[in-house]
């Protein structure tokens, strides 16, 4: 029997960034309008560092946006050039911002659900939406709510973030017509399950048009409300 030849080298896939310990997704934004995000739980400092300025150093043009980082990370991203930290949603921007095109409008129930919300918030930023942010408005002082109905009126799209019984959205959802993405935290007393109570009375709620994203998932709504505005928009 002979030996079997030796195999070629395989070829470098421009689409991807090879760190070592990570195979970066550069390609994304050429096929969905968005580039790819660094999720910094479970990475180091280092990690997260080397991800985004890989991101930024291929798409300079624009905002790329590292979320879930710990005080270790957020300090090592605020070093770099052109670096925003924010604290609250515990995230940090490498660029500029786009122009913005449309208008999510996020609606958090209570301070508790803070950090969701601007997380949610950023991301739709990030992701080339304007934003309006409409704070402690929650179920149990509903003439909150009523008083900024006009606010909710004006968004191309919703985002709804809410603990606890997770009553929120189901209440916007019958005030607005206006797309709504349901936002459930893991705030909440022992029977809240962190978050799945919130989370099955959002699924299962009565208003039309509701949408629903994973418990905590600011990330995900932020995404999905800019795609909504900016087409929206461009209409």
């Amino acid at each position: 029997m002979t030996p079997e030849s030796p195999q070629p080298p395989e070829a470098p896939d421009e689409r991807t960034a090879d760190l070592g310990f990570a195979r970066v997704d550069v390609d994304r934004a050429g096929r969905t309008g968005d580039a790819e995000v660094v999720y910094g739980a479970g990475k180091t400092p280092e990690q997260v560092v080397g991800i985004l300025t890989t991101l930024h150093e291929k798409h300079p043009d624009r905002a790329v946006l590292a979320t879930r980082l710990s005080d270790a990370a957020l300090d090592a991203v605020a070093a770099l050039p052109t670096a925003r930290i924010h604290p609250v949603a515990r995230a940090a921007t490498l660029g500029e911002l786009p122009e913005p095109r449309g208008m999510v409008t996020v609606v958090s129930a209570g301070t508790s659900d803070a950090s969701v919300a601007a997380e949610a918030a950023l991301t739709a930023r990030v992701h080339g939406a304007a934003v309006d942010e409409i704070h402690d408005v929650g179920v149990a002082g509903l003439h909150r709510l009523l008083g900024v109905r006009d606010r909710l009126e004006q968004a191309d799209c919703l985002i709804v973030v809410a603990g606890m019984e997770g009553a929120l959205p189901s209440v916007v959802g019958g005030l607005t017509g206006v797309p709504l993405i349901a936002v459930p935290t893991s705030v909440g007393y022992g029977a809240s399950f962190g978050g799945v109570a919130a989370l099955l009375a959002m699924l299962n709620s009565c208003a039309p048009g509701v949408t629903v994203v994973n418990i905590d998932n600011g990330y995900g709504a932020g995404v999905f409300a800019a795609r909504v505005a900016r087409n929206a928009r461009a209409r």
